[in-house]
């Protein structure tokens, strides 16, 4: 039994992610308590049958299905540009590596079009997050410090100060970056 309680959490966390559902939407559709879900996923819980039943219909998946399709269920790990999701477009697009994927971290492929910016209000929130300037310039404002980046020069900051991101130059800047834990 030991065996299959090592690989119901992680299976349960892949299969929720790939459904797009956080922990406390797949608890409510399966009518348990939001703890059961993370501390399953955690190993720091194993679920009982009926328990491991109602997650798994809330998810539109048997206990047969669940156990026996584990190629399906794997993480994937390599992704073409296309499949790449776009979660912004406009004068800035952010395009997501691995959405939908359980990981802590956040990795974006970012163009903004001359002049365009992240808004006027800077951002903050927890983590941190740092980028690679692949393509034209970006002026970067990390609390009071203020600095334009060209291609091949970069960031990496907490968070939790105020930031914002522009593009000062006149041809589009394209970014990667990577926050954690994922702030989209």
């Amino acid at each position: 039994m030991e065996h299959v309680d090592n690989i119901v959490g992680p299976k349960l966390q892949l299969l929720r992610a790939k459904l797009g559902l956080s922990q406390r939407a797949l608890a409510r559709k399966a009518g348990v308590p939001s703890s059961t879900v993370s501390l399953i996923e955690s190993g720091k819980s194993s679920p009982s049958v009926g328990s491991l039943k109602r997650l798994l219909d809330a998810a539109g998946l048997s206990l047969g299905e669940f156990f026996s399709q584990e190629s399906d269920l794997r993480p994937k790990v390599f992704f073409r540009n296309e499949e790449l999701m776009e979660i912004s477009k406009g004068d800035v697009c952010y395009r997501q590596l691995g959405h939908g994927q359980p990981t802590s971290l956040q990795i974006l492929h970012e163009t903004y079009q001359p002049g365009a910016d992240s808004g006027r209000v800077p951002l903050s929130h927890e983590g941190e997050e740092g980028g690679l300037i692949i393509a034209g310039r970006l002026e970067v404002t990390v609390d009071d410090q203020i600095r334009v980046l060209k291609a091949g020069d970069g960031y990496l900051f907490s968070s939790q100060l105020p930031h914002r991101f522009r593009n000062p130059g006149r041809e589009p800047c394209v970014v990667v970056s990577a926050c954690t834990p994922p702030s989209f």
